[in-house]
């Protein structure tokens, strides 16, 4: 019989847009690499792989999250969203078609996290409101201070920033 101490692989199950998957992980692989090389889904970047980036973020029982800093293990039956999750070609979710409608991505690289980044953000200011006819509140000092965590190297944020303030009106 193995012992716990010496196993080094764990049976998890995430729950990734909708669908459910069952993996055998050893448990040093982060939930990125777990989505990129397991599932084959490749939206979520591996940026700096130090969680300063923000390429990699995706939403985790729809918080935002840094997917490089996560542990598969630890999230054994968690709700993953990545930006395949968010919508398609055919419907797009409404930040999806605002990023194309505003031109807000020039490489593309960062545009994944950006867009679960910003799925999250809105999240996090509809649970701040204390009623829903109060106002997001977001203006674009606001938008750019809670993406800050996603870089975007060719300096598309003016875009970006607009892409949002587009889908909160």
């Amino acid at each position: 019989m193995p012992n716990a101490a010496t196993e080094t692989r764990s049976r998890i199950t995430l729950r990734v847009n909708g669908k459910e998957y069952t993996l055998v992980v050893d448990h040093r692989v982060t939930l990125l690499d777990a989505l990129r090389e397991l599932l084959d889904l490749i939206g979520a970047k591996k940026g700096c792989d130090h969680g300063q980036c923000g390429a990699c973020t995706v939403l985790v029982e729809g918080r935002r999250a840094n997917s490089c800093l996560l542990l598969a293990v630890a999230h054994d039956g968690a709700e993953i969203t990545t930006v395949e999750g968010l919508g398609d070609a055919a419907a797009p979710h409404p930040l999806q078609q605002a990023f194309i409608d505003r031109d807000a991505f020039q490489c593309g690289y960062c545009t994944p996290g950006q867009l679960c980044s910003a799925v999250g953000m809105l999240a996090e200011a509809e649970a701040e409101r204390s009623s829903p006819e109060e106002p997001l509140g977001l203006d674009r000092a606001a938008i750019a201070e809670r993406m800050s965590g996603n870089l975007c190297r060719c300096g598309a944020y003016p875009r970006i920033v607009d892409a949002v303030q587009d889908v909160i009106r």
